[in-house]
């Protein structure tokens, strides 16, 4: 009934089953297993691209989009749900430093320039508030702190956990937005007194921090998206998880020819 169905000779259709795999059907069946593998060892959460420099950086070559069809044909999908959070609040009564960044998003040097902003998380207990403070130069997150409220002292634990690690110079511009959490007198007090240059985004203008943007998109796709948090404290041990044990010192980072952060430096420091 099928072979009269799709107008296919009994005998053609005998002879099909009796056929060995073809060549590129048994290379598309061992390159499948690869991506398959390297899949789930990295998460579930790279896309073809990552995938193929992986695969390129194991010595399988092959073409992009050959992944990407055998990750379709697999139903791989790294995309994930997004959510909302709340607004940043400013004060209108605060003094802004200008945009000195001026969305030049590269550094020449580690500790050049560093972007910050803080994250709301949601969680069954309530918001979960995280500041990441952002080398440019190779976008490893020097600084971070989390707590149950978004305010100064969040932002300032960030800020000294990233000087105590790196011990920047008297070049480094820190680029923030305008929310109180950067403009309050503790915040600017703490900057000053490591000798740190200011600039601010205007108003509004989540482009400004572009860099501190996508970097939140990746950590809600890759992590804060992915399961519904019961506690803070299981959210806290996620997001520690995520920065120290794989963003920093493995994942894939496009703007750096996909190499991971600490990598980047290391190879940069040859």
């Amino acid at each position: 009934m099928l072979c009269q169905t799709l107008e296919v000779s009994e005998s053609g259709y005998s002879a099909w089953k009796k056929r060995e795999p073809s060549v590129h059907c048994r290379e598309d069946a061992r390159l499948a297993a690869e991506i398959q593998q390297l899949f789930l060892e990295y998460r579930q959460i790279y896309g073809s691209p990552r995938l193929h420099a992986l695969l390129k950086e194991r010595g399988i070559q092959c073409a992009r989009k050959r992944v990407a069809r055998l990750m379709r044909e697999l139903g791989l999908s790294a995309q994930t749900k997004r959510s909302h959070k709340p607004t940043t609040k400013s004060d209108p009564h605060a003094r802004f430093a200008p945009n000195l960044l001026q969305r030049e998003f590269r550094a020449d040097a580690p500790n050049t320039k560093w972007v910050t902003d803080t994250k709301a998380v949601e969680t069954a207990e309530g918001w979960f508030y995280l500041a990441i403070i952002l080398d440019l130069f190779s976008r490893t997150v020097v600084g971070w702190a989390m707590a149950a409220s978004e305010d100064s002292a969040l932002t300032e634990l960030a800020l000294r956990m990233a000087v105590a690690r790196r011990q920047p110079g008297s070049d480094l511009l820190h680029h923030s937005d305008r929310g109180t959490a950067f403009t309050s007198d503790r915040y600017q007090t703490a900057l000053q007194e490591y000798g740190i240059e200011v600039s601010m985004s205007r108003t509004a203008n989540c482009w400004d921090n572009a860099a501190m943007e996508s970097f939140f998109a990746t950590l809600a796709k890759e992590c804060t998206n992915r399961i519904r948090f019961q506690t803070r404290q299981q959210a806290r041990t996620a997001i520690f998880e995520y920065l120290e044990c794989f963003y920093n010192p493995i994942r894939l980072h496009s703007t750096l020819q996909y190499i991971s952060p600490l990598a980047f430096e290391q190879a940069s420091e040859k």
